[in-house]
């Protein structure tokens, strides 16, 4: 479901580069979209479902169905009456958002600040909508029903694919469009959930519980978690208002190139971050110490199994995947190589960015918030510093070096702690698994090298070359790097969890 929901993001990122490439309109939609879906990564699937899980599990491992309704009540009443106080409270203040969010939008007096601001208004109500869908996706992925959680995005892609093709030509501004599919996605994503809640008996009744002993320990819980799992969203956001300041496209050569290494990051570091967080929990609260090491341990194995040959293949792809995915109609080609340039930059902080999806819920699962923000702050301090020190010879691309830096100084934090307190142990295997690993990964960038023409041959052909070359290459290149791994010794034992 996750890989379904990844794939047509990308289709909906091929429709909005052919409708609207990296012009201001598009700077002002991605800054518009990107405020909500942040806060949305902080709140809803960062802090409050890193928080809410782990008290759920508990719940449900030690008390009757009775108590859990009853959380899962007061939690829906409280979480959806905030939601909505901040969401009145920045639908008003729209244009003071995109001052902070975009000051460069602001200071320059453009029209891309007013654009901005007006559909900001629209898409700010999906904050509180897609919020209250995490929370009834935290409730299924707990109980087991992953699939559920995992396809509502897809009908994100959807609508904002349809509003971009059959919206946009009734709106004086088309991209305004996108705001409004946007909003559409949220209640589409919320009520998709229901029959599902139903079908557990959990379906929410809200009623404000702001004393409830569990929702107070949720909200404790919230407060160190804003950082700690979502320290890359906000190196992300930095970037984003730092880019305002930069020439025209740059928001949008960072968007198309972040959006490339979300892919392998959504489907993998995420999904599994997801499927483990409740697993640990439950090991956690039985002491179950053993299996909890050897379920954190496994999660690395599959990081590394999946983000390295990810990594090393974007990085050699970064034109081809571009001009294949993006270059048709209103994308140019400065802004492909504008993009390849910060996709580079990303995919080196990739196998980052996914170790730290893995490592934080060993923390987080054991309600432990303190060491996560400790470590996510110093990454941001450092994200800041590296921004500051590499945009001025770099450019756009500096942001994005910075992201990845600080991106390994998280991850290896995190990593550190948890071998210092013992909660992660090195299985038996590494040594072997790292040596199969490095030959499968040379030989998967020697067929990359090896059938991947010029970027000019790629730039002249149709769509139907492009991708034909494109199948070509990823599938031979996946074929060595599994064949290899297969003639190395490695098999589906190695890495079962």
């Amino acid at each position: 479901m996750t890989m379904l929901s990844r794939v047509l993001g990308l289709v909906r990122d091929v429709v909005i580069a052919g409708y609207f490439g990296a012009s201001g309109s598009a700077d002002a939609f991605f800054v518009a979209f990107k405020i909500p879906n942040f806060l949305r990564r902080l709140f809803a699937e960062g802090a409050f479902s890193q928080a809410f899980v782990p008290v759920l599990s508990e719940y449900q491992t030690q008390q009757d169905h009775e108590a859990v309704k009853r959380l899962v009540d007061r939690v829906a009443g409280t979480l959806g009456l905030i939601l909505l106080v901040i969401t009145i409270v920045a639908v008003l203040a729209a244009p003071v958002l995109t001052a902070i969010f975009a000051p460069g939008f602001y200071m320059n007096h453009s029209a891309k600040f007013e654009l901005a601001s007006e559909m900001l208004r629209i898409t700010f109500p999906y904050l509180l909508l897609i919020s209250l869908t995490a929370f009834a996706g935290a409730i299924l992925n707990t109980y087991g029903r992953f699939a559920i959680p995992a396809f509502t995005p897809v009908l994100l892609n959807v609508s904002l694919i349809g509003s971009a093709v059959f919206l946009s030509p009734m709106f004086d501004e088309p991209i305004v469009a996108l705001a409004w599919g946007v909003l559409i996605a949220g209640v589409l994503q919320l009520v998709f959930q229901f029959p599902f809640l139903m079908h557990l008996k959990l379906l929410p009744k809200p009623v404000f519980g702001w004393q409830d002993e569990g929702v107070q320990r949720i909200l404790k819980l919230m407060i160190p978690a804003l950082f700690g799992v979502s320290v890359a969203q906000i190196n992300l956001l930095l970037d984003t208002v730092l880019a305002s300041f930069l020439q025209t496209g740059s928001v949008s050569w960072l968007y198309y190139s972040d959006r490339l290494t979300e892919l392998p990051l959504g489907v993998f570091g995420i999904a599994i971050s997801t499927v483990i967080l409740p697993s640990l929990a439950r090991k956690h609260a039985t002491r179950s110490a053993k299996e909890f090491a050897h379920t954190l341990d496994w999660a690395v194995r599959m990081i590394l199994l999946i983000g390295l040959p990810s990594a090393v293949a974007l990085i050699l792809l970064a034109e081809p995947l571009i001009i294949t995915l993006f270059k048709y109609g209103a994308l140019t080609e400065r802004d492909v190589a504008m993009s390849a340039m910060s996709l580079r930059a990303y995919s080196c902080g990739l196998l980052a960015f996914m170790l730290i999806k893995v490592l934080a819920p060993g923390y987080f699962s054991r309600q432990d918030m303190k060491t996560p923000v400790k470590i996510a702050v110093q990454a941001m301090v450092a994200n800041m510093v590296l921004n500051l020190l590499l945009i001025w010879n770099f450019q756009h691309v500096g942001l994005a070096m910075a992201t990845a830096l600080s991106a390994f100084l998280n991850a290896g934090l995190l990593l550190r702690g948890l071998l210092r307190e013992g909660v992660f142990i090195w299985q038996p295997g590494w040594a072997m698994l790292l040596v199969r690993l490095l030959l499968a990964v040379l030989a998967l960038a020697a067929v990359i090298v090896w059938f991947s023409p010029a970027a000019s041959v790629w730039m002249a052909g149709d769509v139907w070359m492009r991708v034909q070359h494109m199948l070509i290459v990823v599938v031979g290149g996946a074929a060595a790097y599994f064949g290899v791994l297969l003639l190395a010794g490695l098999r589906l034992a190695h890495i079962r969890a």
